[in-house]
């Protein structure tokens, strides 16, 4: 495709923003639109937009590249705030041991979970690892996204974990994603450690962190504050250490129990706090009145950000959504992609969901799989919304009656095509 191209005769351009926003409570179910509508797209980024009537003023000569869209929506691609889409193998067993019964935590001490992963990933090599991530990548960037978040956390020792983000910044360098990767070398403690947990912590701090900084390796961290793994104390440590290194915190806290996980990710000023299964009333007031409770200078806002398919396919309650946007929360949704508790990447469903268990509208949704989603990974600058200057990140739906058809359709594959960084994928 040439790098100038426009697109004409859009049936609705969803998500037009002048500037990025991150959107909280009543905000969240603004969904900016223009009908009957046009992009200009020049070297892979949007130029200019608007409706129709406005072609000729806006744009006076077309360029030769001309895109008819009519009948079709045209989105923002997802972004995909949270994953571990680098793993080694699927778990489909332990799918069998839910069905019989078992929960999580005993799926877990019986060598299972986490752990199973992580042996598989230690026995794996750097370039079986990327050639597998990298076609996980292109499953989900059919699906609609456009920039994803992946963590580490199934290598466990120095070495794994290294790998595992050295493979993260090999697929950055060869993706055309929007791509972050998230250290999170506190998934759970490695066996030889169940009974010395500073040993390990230890060696995250002395023997991880250091490399990871030298080599440029990640842009944030993470540590799975729960109970039987990581104590909020203990998370605290760890991500001290790393903000030492300039990697801010984005948290796995509240999936199973509540055990502070949340006092101590507003403590750190955390990006995000995700999960939030197991949220209590007096939790859900903190998450409101963050502002004032952390009122020092530079704090942005903590973004909640939600994982339904992980809920789902733990048979858990879903994360409530509703009060936490009607008490005036920031909201993002995210696949929670992982072969252990969500083995799907695809955020149409994850949007679906969020309407049908969750009572999000469907704007609301749509926001926090876009816009917020980007603010969740530092991405907003580039993507998640349709502003002059973002990369043509975009998704062409198939003809739809609305934009509510999106989550209502669930079962149906409504994506025509997707164009990454001006070109169709």
């Amino acid at each position: 495709m040439s790098s100038v191209a426009i697109i004409i005769n859009i049936a609705q351009l969803v998500n037009v923003r002048e500037h990025s926003q991150l959107l909280m409570g009543t905000a969240l179910a603004e969904l900016p639109v223009i009908e009957n509508a046009f992009v200009l797209i020049e070297d892979g980024l949007i130029a200019e937009y608007g409706h129709m009537y406005e072609l000729e003023l806006k744009v006076p000569q077309l360029p030769k590249y001309v895109i008819d869209a009519a009948g079709q929506f045209i989105l923002p691609a997802w972004c995909d705030s949270h994953t571990h889409l680098l793993f080694a193998a699927s778990r489909e067993n332990e799918f069998i041991d839910k069905i019989k019964g078992l929960t999580y935590a005993e799926i877990a001490a019986k060598g299972g979970g986490i752990l199973n992963s992580a042996e598989k990933l230690n026995n794996a090599t750097e370039d079986e690892l990327f050639v597998q991530a990298w076609k996980r990548l292109e499953e989900v960037s059919k699906l609609g996204t456009g920039a994803i978040e992946i963590k580490s956390g199934y290598g466990l020792t120095v070495e794994g974990e290294l790998k595992m983000l050295r493979v993260i910044k090999k697929l950055k360098e060869k993706s055309a994603l929007s791509i972050k990767s998230t250290f999170l070398g506190a998934h759970t403690y490695p066996l030889q450690f169940k009974e010395n947990h500073q040993g390990y912590i230890d060696s995250i701090i002395n023997d991880m962190l250091p490399v990871i900084a030298g080599e440029n390796l990640a842009d944030y961290i993470d540590v799975f504050c729960e109970t039987g793994f990581f104590l909020p104390g203990e998370m605290e440590q760890i991500c001290k250490a790393g903000l030492q290194y300039g990697l801010k915190p984005k948290l796995h806290v509240n999936q199973l129990n509540s055990i502070g996980g949340i006092e101590m990710g507003l403590k750190l000023n955390a990006v995000s706090l995700d999960h939030l299964e197991t949220l209590n009333e007096q939790e859900i007031n903190l998450l409101c009145n963050q502002q004032s409770m952390l009122s020092g200078k530079g704090h942005k806002e903590t973004i909640c950000t939600l994982l339904p398919t992980a809920a789902f396919f733990l048979r858990m309650g879903f994360q409530p959504a509703r009060k936490l946007i009607d008490t005036g929360c920031a909201i993002a949704l995210a696949s929670d992609y992982n072969p252990g508790s969500s083995p799907s990447g695809n955020m149409n469903l994850v949007i679906a969901m969020s309407c049908i268990q969750m009572k999000m509208l469907p704007e609301e949704a749509i926001n926090a799989a876009t816009i917020n989603g980007a603010f969740a990974m530092g991405v907003d600058n580039e993507c998640g919304s349709i502003t002059i200057g973002k990369k043509a990140n975009l998704i062409f739906t198939k003809t739809i009656p609305s934009i509510a058809y999106l989550p209502y359709s669930f079962g149906s594959n409504l994506i025509d095509k997707v164009m990454i960084n001006g070109q169709f994928i």
